[in-house]
């Protein structure tokens, strides 16, 4: 069976994106970047829901000719082209950089994907990885606990009916003050 990882940066106070949506809080130097691209050659696959897709694709696709672009930029520039994206949304009309739209059924599709033997999944997006969460499909949380209060914004975790219980397996903490976080969901 298939893992499923939801990862993303995520303000001290729990948010993953401002309320006006803006991530210009999010701090990325290369050390963080390094470790994005580590995460991202274990997946098989990312997942994302319209907004996360649509903020990806507008910089990624071009982001190997853009001369401010370090190494490691580049690095992920090349995997996120060349990794498959599933992407979940009913309004988008269509999707493009080695990508398939996914309009209903977005649970069941998941855990089709998830049953395959080493088919690991990214997923990222507060919104899709909370009604996976919901459904009880993911196994791993990566967070990375940005040095900031934001006060209000999207939440990096939905409200739940239950607990969910978690082992954390791994921490780190970069030079920038973003400290890592692994937590395995337990059974």
């Amino acid at each position: 069976m298939g893992r499923l990882v939801y990862s993303m940066s995520v303000s001290l106070d729990g948010f993953a994106a401002a309320a006006d949506g803006s991530l210009d809080w999010v701090q990325v130097d290369d050390e963080l970047h390094a470790q994005f691209n580590d995460d991202a050659h274990d997946m098989s696959t990312f997942l994302y829901g319209r907004r996360m897709y649509e903020l990806m694709a507008g910089y990624w696709p071009t982001a190997e000719s853009d001369p401010s672009a370090t190494p490691v930029m580049r690095e992920f520039a090349r995997l996120w082209a060349t990794t498959p994206k599933i992407v979940f949304s009913g309004t988008l009309g269509e999707v493009a950089w080695n990508s398939r739209l996914v309009r209903e059924g977005t649970i069941r599709e998941v855990a089709r994907l998830r049953a395959k033997p080493g088919f690991d999944m990214g997923v990222g997006g507060p919104t899709l990885a909370g009604s996976l969460l919901r459904a009880g499909l993911i196994d791993e949380f990566r967070l990375f606990v940005n040095p900031v209060v934001l006060g209000t914004g999207l939440a990096f975790f939905p409200t739940l009916d239950r607990p969910i219980a978690t082992r954390l397996v791994e921490s780190r903490t970069f030079g920038s003050g973003v400290v890592f976080l692994r937590y395995q969901a337990i059974p």
